[in-house]
């Protein structure tokens, strides 16, 4: 299920707040795991911009030491490593080499060597979101980070669910995971109310409509959680809210239910295949402040490319 496991770091302390995490998840799959370093060629000033090859090699040392320093930490918790580094860019290379090597999940840190801002994820994590393609495990690194290595348990994992069969695909990764974890799940859902465009207010007999809805749709929705849960071979509860607002609505029960990990499919009812994430996820991406799995169910070709892509196709960088 997950095979392969990518830990792209950069040298800093914020980004190594996603190893507790890669441990707890490498462990629980079997999985092998492969610690990635990109290392961005340094050029010297001037008219013409040339590298500087001291610094090159330096940097180029560094990393190799730093790799496998990390490298050590982990195997005398138990989990041997692969070590890669490379050079160029560090979105474009982790995205190349997730692909190339057939990556089933990138663990990435919100934030790494520029620091914290007031940005929910830095611009070479958005970058790795949005072309990766891949499923993701994201770690806010403005949390406090695990003291050690091993022991992080994922003891409420929250599941948000529209009831599609898309939003259903992380329901083998979830089960698993908890079993490695003996984990309590949480079965969520948001009934939405539905919108009533008009410029007036909406009269009684459209209120009406609207609350008969939303009852039927609540109805529908508590048979599908209780009928989900009863499929679960782990203890589960079910979560059921009404709500103008999903996203926010689910982003608080997650901090309500002190959730260790909300876990997402890319995409539920509305999601095509123009993006690679539907509204909710991208709502967690954006403003969520708990570690968040994105489970990819759409194969990479399959996610259409954007404009700007198919223009550097067409046109080249330049």
């Amino acid at each position: 299920m997950l095979a392969h496991v990518l830990i792209p770091l950069d040298g800093s302390s914020l980004a190594e707040c996603v190893l507790p995490h890669g441990l707890s998840v490498a462990k629980a799959f079997g999985a092998r795991v492969t610690l990635m370093q990109v290392v961005e060629q340094a050029e010297t000033g001037g008219r013409v911009p040339t590298i500087d090859t001291l610094e090159w090699h330096y940097s180029q040392a560094a990393g190799v030491t730093y790799l496998e320093q990390v490298a050590e930490r982990l195997r005398l918790a138990g989990l041997p490593t692969e070590q890669i580094l490379l050079e160029g860019d560090p979105a474009m290379r982790v995205i190349d080499h997730a692909q190339a090597k057939h990556a089933d999940l990138i663990l990435l840190s919100s934030h790494g060597r520029s620091g914290l801002s007031g940005w929910n994820v830095s611009s070479v994590v958005q970058k790795i979101l949005a072309r990766a393609h891949l499923s993701i495990l994201l770690i806010p690194a403005y949390q406090p980070a695990a003291d050690e290595l091993s022991g992080l348990r994922y003891r409420r994992i929250l599941v948000p669910l529209d009831g599609s069969q898309r939003a259903e695909c992380v329901i083998p990764l979830v089960t698993a995971l908890g079993s490695g974890h003996g984990s309590q799940l949480l079965l969520a859902h948001v009934v939405r109310r539905p919108e009533l465009p008009r410029r007036a207010p909406p009269s009684k007999e459209d209120q009406a409509l609207a609350d008969a809805i939303t009852e039927r749709n609540r109805v529908e929705a508590s048979r599908y959680l209780e009928e989900l849960r009863s499929r679960l071979s782990l203890p589960a509860e079910t979560r059921l809210l009404v709500s103008d607002h999903v996203a926010a609505t689910i982003q608080q029960l997650a901090l309500q239910e002190s959730a260790d990990l909300v876990v997402l499919g890319a995409h539920g009812y509305s999601g095509g295949t123009q993006w690679p994430y539907g509204s909710l996820t991208t709502s967690f991406i954006t403003y969520g402040n708990k570690p968040l799995l994105i489970v990819q169910d759409l194969p990479r070709q399959e996610i259409d490319p954007t404009a700007a892509e198919l223009a550097v196709k067409e046109h080249g960088r330049h």
